[in-house]
């Protein structure tokens, strides 16, 4: 997989990705992206290190040669979130390098192509994360903020012709058609955040100097709540 930008040619930095079940990692080197992902399930931990260290040696680069470190802020699975912040953290901590986080929404969003965008993540709990995009000169334009919602109460845009990416599509496709009516053009219920589409939207704001300190990294879970209650699964 390869984005070549000019303009952030002197941008050095590692994109890292694990709010689903996949775990990816990317590496953004002189405009030029290479990425590793997999599927991880609950081995996200142990998996994402030993993946960012493979890509850093084939492109023969150290983690002293990075510029800043990406990464995924959600929302997704909390435990994931925390994973690659933490990350992000400590490689960014022992070098003081800046960091930028990047909405899995908005990830789901370039992954799909397309110039209309309603993501849709599915939450758990009879739940989706939502929000919609839209791409006005290379630049997605949140429309729809980002919120927490059974599939029959997400909002309906404006307008015509988006694209439902996600796999909220896949879980509750009928439920969210049903809600959405006719400004559905198509639905990608495979697309995926990667850190490939995290490194693509990160490049931008850190070549102008918007990078963060590390202390200040941490993840936009959305939803505080982690599951349901006995009670609340049994009126399910």
């Amino acid at each position: 997989m390869g984005s070549f930008l000019p303009e952030h040619d002197s941008v050095r930095f590692a994109a890292i990705e694990t709010s689903t079940d996949w775990c990816s990692v990317a590496l953004w080197r002189d405009g030029e992206i290479s990425a590793i992902e997999r599927e991880a399930g609950q081995r996200h931990a142990e998996l994402v290190l030993p993946m960012l260290e493979r890509l850093l040696e084939r492109a023969r680069l150290g983690v002293e040669g990075l510029d800043a470190v990406a990464f995924g802020t959600g929302p997704g699975s909390f435990t994931g979130l925390r994973i690659a912040c933490g990350i992000a953290q400590g490689l960014a901590f022992a070098r003081g390098l800046p960091v930028i986080g990047v909405s899995t929404l908005e990830a789901i969003a370039e992954e799909s192509g397309a110039s209309r965008a309603l993501v849709c993540l599915d939450a758990r709990m009879h739940e989706v994360y939502y929000a919609g995009f839209e791409r006005c000169e290379g630049i997605w334009r949140e429309t729809i903020a980002a919120a927490c919602v059974a599939p029959g109460r997400v909002e309906r845009p404006a307008g015509g012709g988006w694209t439902g990416c996600g796999n909220g599509f896949a879980a509750y496709g009928e439920a969210l058609c049903a809600a959405l009516g006719g400004t559905l053009a198509t639905v990608l219920p495979g697309i995926r955040p990667s850190a490939a589409a995290l490194a693509r939207l990160a490049a931008v704001p850190l070549a102008a100097g918007r990078g963060r300190d590390a202390a200040l990294a941490a993840p936009v879970y959305v939803r505080d709540k982690v599951a349901l209650t006995s009670a609340e699964r049994a009126n399910r």
